[in-house]
């Protein structure tokens, strides 16, 4: 049972947290090239909604990922390992950081390319994707720093 586990908690991880992963990092410079070439780029618009949108459907799918690791954690026996447990934190730090502060600043460049006549929604999507570049670094170091942990499990018997 834990290898069945364990080979869909990656394949989820692999799947799921991947495209949102890729998606996030090209947003800001999409989402910048949308903006200032204005309302007559419709390639460019659509390429900032797409990426909003695997955003937000891949996030969604993406909670797989910790609800598998927690039930192969379990029948592994090392729910209660600091690899695990520093994991379960870094895990819950990148969702709320896609949650508060990657969606949020993905929709507010999407609506202001929906009204690009309001001045005011564009000056939010501006000062939005101020923290857009910084923040996807953030989320995928933290996503990059988790997987580690699970490869290297301090004091695992693979030998690795």
């Amino acid at each position: 049972m834990a290898k069945l586990l364990l080979s869909l908690h990656v394949l989820a991880s692999v799947l799921f947290i991947g495209p949102v992963a890729v998606a996030v990092s090209m947003f800001p410079r999409r989402a910048q090239a949308a903006l200032t070439e204005g309302p007559g780029q419709l390639q460019a618009a659509a390429s900032v909604r797409l990426l909003h949108r695997i955003t937000q459907v891949y996030a969604m799918l993406g909670l797989a990922v910790p609800l598998l690791g927690i039930g192969t954690a379990q029948v592994m026996d090392v729910m209660g390992d600091p690899w695990l447990i520093t994991s379960i934190v870094l895990t819950t730090v990148a969702a709320a950081l896609l949650l508060l502060f990657v969606v949020p600043g993905q929709q507010a460049t999407v609506d202001a390319l929906d009204a690009p006549e309001n001045a005011d929604e564009q000056s939010r999507a501006t000062k939005g994707l101020r923290l857009l570049p910084m923040t996807a670094g953030v989320f995928n170091l933290l996503w990059a720093v988790v997987v580690v942990l699970m490869v290297i499990r301090p004091g695992s018997t693979t030998g690795a």
